[in-house]
């Protein structure tokens, strides 16, 4: 069934996101802080764009967001240019950004507040899985609410997991980065470690990448490691952004993240040698300064 549709915030992620649920048929009506991207988007797909979030909102059934960080969000939700101005009562507002769980429930009370539903539904899969149609989203909210939003979300994602309340889907993102930044950080030692040791990289990886020490990024990334290119995913600011939110939780329940803390550092040590923008994966890169100045 076609609805109608608001998508704000055109990246990486937003603008394939966007474009899936267009070419599944929906009414789509786009917004980005650079309008010529949204003009862009409206004549690659066919679909609408405004001037802002709430006029992009305006009578939509579902908006959907993916945005940067908690302060992104809260600019294009509130005030009178942002979406809850548009929205009717009945709508549902999905919010597709990283950002911490307090302004995941923060942004739902607030939208309850004018009868508009809430769900947090951060996503894993980087800008090829948004590309390809391929997202896992992981979801905070209200079952009713989940159901009717998973047949649309389905347009750009294989897979999407109703976690709990509100909150739940940005909880569960930490933990995705959690084990990423340390299963990063292993190949990035084990890469370095047969690098130093003389060993041919490509005939490491094809032989362990068969048994337990296999990964998804064993599998995307160790070929653009070995050449010393970092410019295929998501960005290490990012990176950074997200495991923040992970550790400051981590205080406010009590968890201890000490791999966490430390490979949150390593990240830091690749921006000042100027990687910000780097892939993940450059935590190689970071050792491989490091040998260079022995």
């Amino acid at each position: 069934m076609s609805m109608k549709l608001a998508f704000i915030g055109l990246g990486v992620m937003g603008y394939p996101m966007a474009g899936h649920l267009a070419n599944a048929g929906h009414q789509v009506c786009v917004y980005n802080r650079t309008t010529a991207k949204a003009e862009n988007w409206a004549v690659q797909y066919g679909g609408d764009y405004a001037t802002t979030p709430a006029l992009a909102a305006k009578g939509a059934d579902i908006v959907f967001l993916c945005v940067g960080n908690d302060d992104d969000l809260r600019s294009v939700v509130y005030g009178e240019s942002g979406v809850l101005t548009g929205m009717n009562a009945g709508a549902v507002l999905v919010d597709h950004t990283t950002t911490s769980a307090k302004v995941a429930i923060e942004v739902a009370n607030k939208a309850a507040e004018q009868g508009v539903a809430f769900l947090d539904a951060p996503v894993s899969g980087g800008q090829a899985g948004a590309e390809n149609g391929v997202l896992t989203v992981m979801v905070g909210g209200e079952h009713a609410t989940f159901e009717r939003v998973q047949p649309v979300m389905s347009a750009y994602s294989r897979f999407s997991q109703l976690l709990g309340k509100v909150g739940s889907g940005q909880t569960c993102k930490m933990v995705n980065q959690i084990c990423i930044a340390g299963v990063v950080q292993g190949l990035a030692e084990g890469l370095h470690f047969a690098k130093q040791a003389g060993l041919d990289g490509e005939k490491v990886i094809e032989t362990i990448s068969k048994g337990a020490a296999g990964s998804w990024q064993m599998e995307n990334r160790y070929k653009t490691m070995l050449a010393g290119e970092y410019e295929f995913g998501f960005a290490v600011d990012w990176m950074r952004k997200d495991l923040g939110i992970a550790l400051d939780e981590a205080r406010n329940n009590g968890a201890s993240l000490p791999l966490t803390a430390m490979v949150d550092q390593y990240y830091a040590d690749v921006q000042a040698l100027g990687g910000g923008r780097y892939d993940t994966s450059s935590l190689l890169a970071r050792l491989d300064a490091i040998h260079d100045k022995k």
